[in-house]
């Protein structure tokens, strides 16, 4: 930075004041500065520019400061963040102006432009380029005419850019670029308008400058050929381009942009004789430049001129004669006269200079042509535009000429309208509005303008007017100006007559001009020689360039001046921008040197104050400069209202509420910046909460409704039939009716004598009662009074432990009798039958089928834990005694007092319905015994009852099938004969299924409970009754009753049979105790429901132990965790959890209340899914530990640091723990070897430990030699053998390294969605926690956000969402296991609060006592550990880390840390931070079938009354029949219809009568096929979506009441290809739904009903009308459609697609029939005789195969073109040769074959030979006799580049002794062989194209481009070399033309550029964006 020193004395002492805290460090916005002076201003740059920050507002105006440096400020990440941002919202930037200008366009749909001004040198093309890269990139076409207005910059740049002593690059022309968009904001075309090219530039340049780029590059990166032709040289050869003594340049390089303007031109078109011309006419000029002239004084000149002539295609006599002489028109004749060497010297620099600019604006024209989109002819079309404005700055060198004055006119015409807009409008605004306002002074340029330009005898005026003088000169034009002008103090007049230079006072200083030469160059003629030379040229486009100047050449016609020219089109500029809405960029240049980080104060404030910024300021931070009329204001802000009002003169005061900072005038309403900005987002925000409110009251709305419908529905049913039951009933006659009244009139005569009768025994039975009863009372008060007291006080506590026991004897007793009472009836019964069998026995019969076994025991173990068990034999486990270890306490037997008042009777009576009793029944029930609402839980409530029914053998079972019966029966014993057969049939089928817990949550709980008490209660079927307990015990194990019921279920448990009742009741504790379960119970609890006993299960620890524990149906993983812990002596049990395994799947049971039985049946589940037996399924139960304390000590527990170290000795082994270096594992594997062996070193040793340690994919890489010598090597060369270190210190060391190393992997996991919270890029994820912090994760375990504990501050439960505090925002997530992640959260911070040193500071505390502790708030504390001072007392010790001082610290003024570290400086930072500080910079740095009724067939009539138009009147018709009725619109109509049926379409005629020509309603005289047809129906449907209702009507009224045969069954076939297309609107679709619901008997109409209800399922409507295969089927009657699809290894197959099938559907179907693995990377491509294509997976595979042959019909081919469908693999990513051997030998094989044999893969001579001994194998298996075969297939062997490697004889001799090395190998295992050798080439599964490129001068012409998941690789074709590999990440932006494709690596300002051509284009792009976008989702 260039400062300057000054000393301050104590005079100026008192001048100076404390700097604002905003200028310390700087603002994004300047009008928030408090030093409001230019020192201020320049002070914030100054800081920012230190920082590196280029870009600050004010206000809306942007001011860039030129970095002279490369940031990385222009990514693609960078453009997503500022897209669709408020100003303001984000840190200063050129995208926050570009995306304002797009916002602004499409919300106020007025055209933007934003003014680019500044110095020459500030850096305004540059921004200019970011504008236009950012306007492309919003667009997010990818169009090629994007691309096109992007790539006319590097043409632009190379004829009107050129390095001067200023900038490397300056713009010598001003451009504006008109950039037009759609009504959807995609770019549509632009235009290019460009102002006064610096032509002096291309004959003479000052020292230290160039000429145009142009030059340069094209002498540089133009091929020799080329040049040779052109007869060019090298730059240092040609006058033109060493006048400024300059011919290279620093920052630039020839070559490589010569390369990208050839490119460019490629992309606008420009062919390659335009190139050529180009070139022709560029090498004139250069030969021209060096053509000198010889001669005297005056005449006699000899013109050297040698061959140069050639160029410019004219006759070399005639070019002398025009630049040596000059002809003039007398009145009669003629006149030549010769020319000195200086005139001819000018009059050729004249030429040159003529051909250059007119050379220049064709260049424009043709840039015009290609990307400018004339407006099409429709005056309601409106075309909205940006217009970027890219002028030359303003200009002061030594010397300036007649261009600098042009220039600095123009700059000063833009700094007036700059002004005016800033000031003089705003202000006037404000005058005429009647605000309060102080006028702001700033520096008007008028008087400026009114001297150059605006009065009359102007400066400007004055010098055309001498140039029309024939004898005018540069002196007399100066001695007008001075009389004129010369009083003035704008115009600085000459020093003294002999000076020829003049001063003007401009708006940035002043500047001083050489008037020679302005007349000359502002007449800008060429003589008539001259142009006669020209038109006489055979060179076309000299021709063209000169077409004005030729075709007025005969007409006498004054010449416009160039100050003319350019004042007429700055005049046309500036009436442009004043109907825009400007945008203004201020580019500052920080210093004249061109260097970075180098900020001169002097220039910068100069720039600042003739800018006028201070006062810009001012008036930004005083003033209102958005404005909105009340009506404006109110219908874009009437969200925000709190009330639906909204009339402005009603809610004016509310809208004074809203806005804080405003002036409200007359007519009026005033804003600031920031609050116009503040409104937006809350418009925003109002609006998504308005659009969530309509779209929730539109869904009740439709649930409401079809409610409504279905209830309506039901009550019809209802109706219906009672009133057929009443009608039945009725009939049963009168005779019965006759019987019941006589039978009620005997009864009512009975019932009263009876009555009577019953109270005279009443009256006297209760006076001798109440007498008896008085004798006795005073005896029994006595009696009770004494007895009670004594038992009372003597036997209270016995009396209560006894009663539970006589309850269950007297239940015992009441059994007893009942079973005798019962075997008493049995025999009276059945005296035949044999003795009843025992409950035990019963239980036996119905478990016999049970296994006998221990759980987890069961198969092979899960992949990756075989080496837990021996091979061959089961391990046996260690046991635990299941009967001495109680799972749970029993609940205290006060709980079962008062049960008797809960009978079962009770609540029956209480909430049973209607006569249902609750004792046993055989029958059906009409109703459930509860009441549900739920029709469905009616119907689900009846399910239940039957099973039970069938469960208890009250039901009997359906009969069986003679085999099935025969197998079923067991022995001969026939009295057994029905249980057996029940027994059979549950054989087969889950004991779960038959409870019923399916229907669980549907039905209820207390229902399923009531049935089986109701069962059970008085049941004399023994065996029903032993059923019902064991179906009763094993649902009191799954679910617990509901609050209601669970008193009145222990009451009825307790008088159980002998063994149940205890057995149950402790199954409701333990179930009541640890919740539901979540699965149907397993075979191992049915097994327990045998023997009452706990389950045994085996759990395996990581040390190979396996322990067996007692279970039951409520365990929990927290239970087993506890009793393993104490089984194996283990102390620190935290992040020890239980392990589930099934096959290849792990998953953690955690350690908390999961139930284990849950997981078990699953498994079960998961195996019978698969086929296998559910009680043999190979589950194991494993011990793991899952997650560390971030305080986890090693050496606390011994037993824990083992199991954890034996556990990563196996993840290493089985890959689970993975090391990023070779040499890591190899330490690991060295201390795994010391563990072990000690300090032995032996070979068997090492081999153990590389066989314990080492993957299988590692040993593969390496051999297993290679393993033995790293091991051994760093286990002798360990430090633990010298130190005879302990082993338990060493399995430490391996613990705290893969506690270090893999945090991830000892994480506990929780899925969550996020409810609110800071912005994420997904909301759905995972919450790993660990010991380091927590990390939301994505789907792919890509890290969302990453949180340590100092930056979480705490966490709330809320039901089942939790609230985490942290600092860099709150979350509000909801999870399943909420309480478990804030449980965890807190365990963790409490432990780390307990052990932190580190505290931070809340406030600032100041103390001159040394004893206690001085600090600042925010500061960092370390605390000591003190006895004295502890927190209880308040206060603690501790050390400021700043000052390093110590002392005492109040407990209250500090916040302990939880962390074991020192905190980072981020999370510091972020302490002392407010919250809305810390918001800003997070938001900163994220960037069905039945019966149908006859029913009336329903029409369109309803619909039409609101929809169709009004019937058109015919007079003819009325005459005929004057009462003949009004036209039924909705009905079938012979004659076409003259409009369209809609009101919406009126006028519309083409649609009027299509579907009658196809229904043949209509004749026609052209015949027309059902194709040409279908399409001119359904074509414009397809793009036009108001047009569908249009063909649901014609179609439907066609149908209605049509009795022609054929015409209906025409419209149901266009109606059937309709519904497959595209829906109805919401508004016809009831109405099309009931026209098909009321003719279901037709045969098309559930087809078409289903294709309805799919096409609104898919969403998304067909893009194509029907394709030919469709048309053919619906013709033949035929709804199913098959296709044939082809395989690359010559197979077909036949499969059926519909409609509605999407080629990601069709791949997913034959992969399932191909029985692959899976179907990612497989796709559907289309082969046509001339192209293969690949089909998108998202579109419909009907409208893809329409498409195609819409193509056939483009080019004019035969329209029976023939196609064939193949499915091969695309994407070739993660593909492993044997995973998948079908797909190996149908696909990888046939496709990788071809691909090899071309060449395109780089490999070594044993390679091919050995892949050439394979490829034999594949062809002949292993006939040797085929060997002589060998030379003439070659070709088939070896890949073609290589066949002349070596002789044919060479070939078949090494692939002989391959062969023969490849013994006893199949074809198969040959096939495999091959693809193992290929798929280790790095250009394994490329996608190849051959591709010609003009972006890189150091590649060949010819490249192949290969696209992998890598990126995209160029790739040599000859050497097969590597050239480049760009990655998709790397790839900025891309687009495509027709044979081009274009793509941008890097960076968006200079990252490199590559233009392929390639007749594949739509190919690569399907490529290309297929696999970048699987890189992006992680399918890669």
């Amino acid at each position: 930075v260039k400062s300057l020193e000054h000393e301050i004395n104590k005079k100026k002492e008192d001048g100076f004041r404390p700097m604002h805290p905003t200028s310390v460090n700087g603002v994004d916005d300047m009008i928030r500065l408090g030093d409001l002076n230019e020192a201020g201003l320049l002070r914030n740059l100054l800081v920012r520019h230190k920082d590196g920050i280029i870009y600050t507002y004010t206000g809306s105006i942007l001011v860039a400061v030129n970095p002279y440096q490369l940031l990385p400020l222009y990514t693609t990440e960078q453009v997503h963040l500022y897209t669709d941002r408020r100003l303001g919202e984000l840190p200063p930037h050129v995208f926050a102006i570009a995306d304002s200008c797009f916002f602004n366009m499409r919300r106020n749909k007025k055209d933007q432009c934003c003014v680019i001004s500044g110095e020459s040198g500030a850096g305004k093309t540059e921004s200019t380029k970011l504008m236009l890269q950012f306007l492309a990139a919003v667009s997010g076409q990818h169009s090629w005419i994007e691309q096109q207005i992007l790539e006319a910059n590097p043409i632009l740049e190379a004829f009107g850019n050129a390095k001067t002593i200023r900038n490397d690059n300056s713009s010598r022309f001003g451009k504006y670029i008109d950039i037009n968009f759609t009504k959807g904001g995609a770019i549509e075309g632009a235009k290019i308008e460009q102002y006064l090219l610096e032509k002096s530039r291309v004959c003479r340049q000052a020292p230290e400058e160039r000429n145009y780029h142009i030059f340069y590059c094209m002498l540089m990166g133009m091929p020799a050929e080329q040049k040779k032709i052109l007869s060019l040289g090298n730059a240092s050869e040609y006058n033109y381009l060493t006048m400024g003594n300059c011919t290279s340049c620093d920052g630039r390089d020839d070559i490589k942009e010569y390369a990208h303007f050839r490119s460019a031109m490629k992309i606008l078109m420009f062919s390659e004789n335009d190139s050529w011309e180009i070139n022709k006419l560029l090498a004139a000029i250069l030969h021209l430049g060096n053509v000198h002239f010889e001669g005297q004084d005056q005449e006699g000149e000899v013109y050297i001129f040698e061959d140069q002539d050639q160029r410019g295609e004219v006759d070399p006599k005639a070019l002398e004669k025009s630049l040596t002489q000059r002809s003039f028109m007398t009145s009669r004749e003629s006149v030549t006269k010769p020319l000195t060497s200086a005139q001819a010297m000018d009059g050729k620099d004249a030429f040159v200079k003529a051909i250059y600019g007119r050379l220049f604006v064709w260049v424009v024209e043709k840039i015009n042509k290609a990307v400018f989109k004339p407006p099409p002819e429709d005056t309601k079309y409106v075309r909205q535009s940006i217009g970027l404005l890219d002028i030359f700055g303003f200009e002061n060198f030594n010397k300036n000429s007649f261009e600098q004055l042009c220039i600095n006119f123009a700059n000063e015409q833009l700094q007036q309208f700059f002004v005016k807009h800033v000031f003089k409008l705003e202000q006037d605004e404000y005058t005429r509005e009647n605000i309060v306002w102080k006028h702001i002074e700033y520096n008007d340029n008028q008087r400026t303008l009114d001297v150059l330009a605006s009065k009359s005898l102007n400066i400007l005026a004055l010098i055309d007017e001498e140039s029309n003088f024939p004898k005018g000169t540069d002196t007399t034009m100066i001695n007008k100006m001075n009389q004129v002008h010369g009083k003035g103090d704008v115009y600085i007049p000459p020093k003294n007559n002999h000076d020829t230079q003049f001063g003007i006072q401009h708006f940035a200083g002043v500047v001083h001009y050489d008037s020679k030469g302005f007349l000359e160059k502002n007449r800008d003629a060429l003589s008539a020689d001259l142009i006669q030379l020209v038109e006489k040229s055979s060179n076309k486009m000299l021709k063209q360039a000169f077409q004005n100047e030729l075709s007025s050449n005969h007409e006498i016609k004054r010449a416009p001046t160039l100050s003319g020219q350019f004042r007429q089109s700055l005049d046309a500029l500036m009436k442009t921008l004043t109907v825009c809405q400007p945008y203004f960029i201020r580019c500052i240049k920080p210093n004249d040197f061109k260097k970075p980080m180098l900020f001169d104060r002097d220039l910068c404030m100069r720039q600042l104050r003739y800018s006028g910024m201070m006062e810009t300021i001012r008036i930004r931070k005083a003033g209102y400069p958005i404005r909105y009329t009340f009506d404006e204001f109110l219908e874009r802000y009437r969200v925000l209202l709190k009330s639906s009002l909204c009339d402005p003169k009603v809610v004016r005061r509310n809208v004074v509420v809203i806005v804080v900072v405003h002036c409200i005038t007359a007519t009026l309403l005033h804003l600031v910046d920031f609050h116009d900005t503040m409104l937006e987002l809350e418009r925003m925000k109002e609006l998504n909460e308005k659009a969530l409110l309509i779209q929730r009251v539109l869904r009740g709305y439709k649930h409401r409704r079809q409610f409504l419908r279905q209830k309506s529905s039901a009550l019809v049913i209802q109706k219906n039939w009672r009133g057929y039951k009443g009608r039945k009933l009725y009939r049963l006659g009168f005779a019965r009716l006759q019987a019941k009244a006589r039978a009620r009139q005997l009864q009512h005569h009975y019932q009263q004598k009876r009555v009577a009768a019953v109270r005279l025994q009443a009256q006297t039975r209760g006076y001798l009662a109440r007498k008896e009863w008085q004798r006795k009372r005073q005896a029994v008060i006595l009696l009770q009074a004494n007895s009670r007291g004594m038992l009372a006080r003597k036997h209270a506590k016995k009396m209560k432990r006894d009663e539970r026991r006589e309850e269950e004897l007297a239940a015992l007793e009441r059994q007893r009798r009942l079973d005798q009472v019962l075997r008493q009836k049995k025999e009276k019964e059945a005296s035949t039958q044999s003795e009843s069998i025992t409950a035990q026995e019963m239980v036996d019969d119905i478990f016999g089928f049970l296994p006998n076994m221990v759980g987890g025991q069961e198969g092979q173990a899960p992949v990756g834990f075989k080496d837990l068990e021996k091979q061959g034999e089961r391990t046996r486990p260690e046991e635990v005694d299941l009967d001495d270890l109680p799972m749970v306490e029993d609940i205290p037997e006060e709980d079962y007092d008062d049960l008797d008042e809960y009978s079962f009777s009770k609540f029956a009576s209480m909430y049973f319905q209607g006569a249902a009793t609750p004792t046993h029944i055989r029958q059906r029930l009409r109703q459930p015994l509860l009441y549900h609402e739920d029709e469905g839980d009616v119907v689900a409530s009846m399910t239940v009852w039957w099973i039970i029914l069938r469960f208890m053998g009250d039901l009997p079972e359906p009969k069986l099938v003679q085999g099935q019966a025969a197998r079923g029966l067991r022995g001969s014993n026939m009295a057994n004969s029905s249980l057996d057969q029940d027994l059979v049939l549950r054989q087969d089928r889950r004991l779960s299924h038959m409870v019923g817990l399916d229907q669980v949550c549907i039905t209820g709980i207390n229902e399923i409970y009531c049935q089986i008490c109701k069962q059970l209660q008085e049941n004399g079927n023994r065996s029903s009754f032993y059923r019902g307990w064991i179906l009763l015990s094993i649902c009191l194990g799954i679910f617990p009753p509901t609050e209601r019921f669970i008193k009145f279920l222990q009451s009825f448990i307790r008088f159980g049979p002998m063994g149940y009742a205890p057995y149950c009741a402790k199954r409701l504790r333990r179930t009541v105790a640890n919740g539901v379960r979540g699965e149907p119970p397993s075979w191992l609890e049915l097994e327990a429901t045998k023997s009452k006993k706990p389950i045994a299960v085996s759990v395996t620890l990581m040390d190979g132990r396996t322990i067996s524990l007692p279970v039951d149906s409520s365990s929990t993983s927290k239970e087993i965790c506890q009793l393993l812990s104490e089984k194996v002596s283990l102390k620190d049990t935290f992040g020890f959890s239980l392990y589930m395994a099934l096959y290849e799947k792990v998953w953690s049971l955690g350690s908390g209340r999961e139930h284990v039985m849950d997981a078990i049946s699953q498994c079960e589940q998961e195996v019978k899914r698969k086929g296998g037996q559910e009680q043999h399924a190979p589950w194991r139960l494993y011990y793991r530990k899952e997650i560390f304390t971030p305080w986890h000590d090693c050496k606390e527990d011994s037993v824990s640091t083992d199991l954890i170290y034996r556990q990563i000795i196996r993840g290493l082994r089985y890959g689970e723990y993975k090391c990023d270096k070779d040499d890591d594992i190899v330490q690991l594997s060295a201390k795994h070897f010391y563990i072990q062996y000690g300090s032995d070193c032996g070979l068997d040793n090492a081999k153990t430990v590389v066989q314990d340690c080492i993957n299988s994919s590692l040993l593969e890489a390496k051999t297993q030699d290679k393993w033995l010598q790293m091991v051994s090597t760093a286990h002798a060369q360990g430090p633990y053998i010298n130190s005879r270190q302990k082993a338990a210190g060493v399995k430490a060391e391996v613990v705290d390294y893969a506690r270090q190393t893999w945090p991830m992997l000892f994480s506990r996991f929780f899925e969550a969605a996020k409810l609110s919270g800071p912005a994420l890029p997904k909301n759905k994820f995972i919450v790993a926690i660990n010991w380091t912090g927590i990390t939301f994760l994505d789907e792919k375990e890509r890290r969302l956000l990453q949180l340590s504990y100092p930056e979480v501050t705490g966490g709330k439960t809320f039901g089942q969402s939790v609230s985490l505090l942290t600092l860099k925002g709150d979350f509000s997530l909801n999870a399943v296991m909420a309480g478990n992640i804030a449980e965890l959260v807190h365990m963790f911070l409490g432990g780390l609060r307990e052990r932190s040193q580190y505290a931070v500071a809340l406030q600032e505390v100041n103390q001159d006592d040394p004893t206690f502790l001085s600090f600042k708030k925010g500061e960092l504390i370390v605390l000591i550990k003190d006895d004295e001072l502890t927190v209880g007392r308040g206060w603690i010790k501790g050390k400021n880390e700043r000052t390093g001082k110590t002392g005492a610290v109040p407990t209250d003024a500090i916040l302990v840390l939880p962390t074991l570290t020192k905190p980072t400086n981020e999370v510091m930072s972020l302490l002392n931070l407010s919250p809305d500080q810390r918001k800003s910079i997070m938001a900163a740095n994220q960037k069905e079938t039945g019966t149908v009724e006859r029913v009336a067939p329903v029409t369109l009539k309803e619909f039409s009354y609101e929809y169709f138009r009004q019937p058109i009147k015919d007079v003819n018709r009325q005459v005929i029949s004057k009462n003949v009725a009004p036209e039924r619109l909705w009905v079938n109509s012979r004659e076409p219809i003259k409009q369209p049926l809609l009101k919406k379409l009126a006028g519309n005629f083409e649609l009027s009568h299509r579907a009658c020509l196809y229904m043949g309603d209509y004749p026609t005289k052209q015949i027309q096929s059902p194709v040409e047809l279908t399409d001119q129906i359904f074509g414009p449907a397809t793009k036009d979506e108001a047009l569908r209702d249009e063909i649901y009507c014609q179609i439907m009224k066609q149908m209605t009441s049509n009795n022609n045969r054929f015409s209906l069954e025409q419209g149901w076939q266009l109606l059937w290809l309709c519904c497959g297309l595209f829906p109805p609107s919401q508004s016809l679709l009831k109405h099309t739904q009931r026209f098909l619901e009321s003719r279901r008997r037709e045969p098309l109409a559930p087809d078409c009903l289903q294709r309805l209800q799919g096409s609104l399922r898919y969403m998304k409507p067909r893009k194509l009308p029907p394709h030919q295969v469709e048309i053919d089927a619906i013709q033949q009657n035929s709804t199913q459609i098959f296709h044939k699809v082809h395989f690359p290894n010559d197979m077909e197959e036949i499969f059926e697609v519909n409609t509605s099938t999407r080629i990601r559907d069709l791949c997913q179907t034959i992969s399932t029939k191909l029985q692959l693995v899976s179907s990612d990377g497989f796709s559907i491509f289309v082969k046509t005789p001339d192209k293969v294509l690949s089909l998108n997976d998202s579109d419909y595979f009907f409208d893809s195969l329409r498409q195609i042959t819409d193509w056939s019909k483009k080019a004019k081919r035969p329209m029976n073109m023939s196609y064939q469908v193949f499915f091969m693999r695309k994407l070739w990513f993660n593909v492993s040769p044997g995973r998948d051997l079908e797909a190996d030998l149908i696909f990888h094989y046939p496709q990788e074959l071809p691909k090899y044999l071309r060449g395109y893969h780089r490999c070594t001579k044993e390679d091919m030979v050995n892949i050439g001994a394979l490829l034999f194998r594949v062809k002949f298996n292993n006939d040797k006799s085929q060997f002589v075969m060998i030379p003439k297939m070659l070709k088939d062997l070896v890949p073609n580049d290589m066949l002349k490697a070596m002789s044919a004889t060479d070939w078949q001799k090494n692939i002989v002794a391959a062969y023969n090395k490849q013994a006893s190998m199949t074809s198969e295992e040959a096939i495999l062989a091959f693809l193992k050798v290929v798929c280790r080439w790095p250009t394994f599964g490329c996608a190849f194209f051959e591709v010609k490129q003009t972006s890189d001068p150091n590649f060949p012409d010819i490249v192949r481009i290969a696209i992998s998941k890598q990126g995209v690789s160029i790739i040599h074709p000859k050497t097969k070399d590597v050239l480049a590999t760009h990655p998709f990440n790397r790839i900025a932006n891309w687009c495509s033309g027709s044979t081009y494709f274009h793509i941008t690596v890097g960076n968006l300002v200079k990252g490199n550029k590559i233009l392929c051509e390639t007749s594949l284009v739509k190919t690569f792009i399907t490529v290309f964006l297929f696999v970048s976008h699987c890189i992006k989702l992680h399918i890669i």
